[in-house]
């Protein structure tokens, strides 16, 4: 899938995926996309909420090897 921007986010823990994905999404435009990759398994819902309760969409929601990626649309 093609994106904007990468964030790595591997490594920290609850909130700090989240609280990192907001800024990242801040420097992006409306209809861009940003790839997250987590190590933090809490982070499938956390994207999930933060996903609806923002209004961004979640494009797709991966896990391998104890990677978590997710791809964001800002709105």
């Amino acid at each position: 899938m093609e994106f904007n921007e990468e964030l790595d986010a591997r490594g920290l823990n609850c909130p700090f995926p989240i609280l990192h994905t907001k800024k990242a999404l801040g420097r992006l435009g409306s209809g861009q996309v940003l790839k997250i990759i987590s190590t933090d398994p809490g982070s499938v819902k956390d994207m999930q909420t933060f996903a609806k309760q923002t209004g961004n969409e979640l494009l797709s929601s991966a896990e391998a090897a104890g990677e978590f990626v997710f791809y964001l649309k800002r709105h």
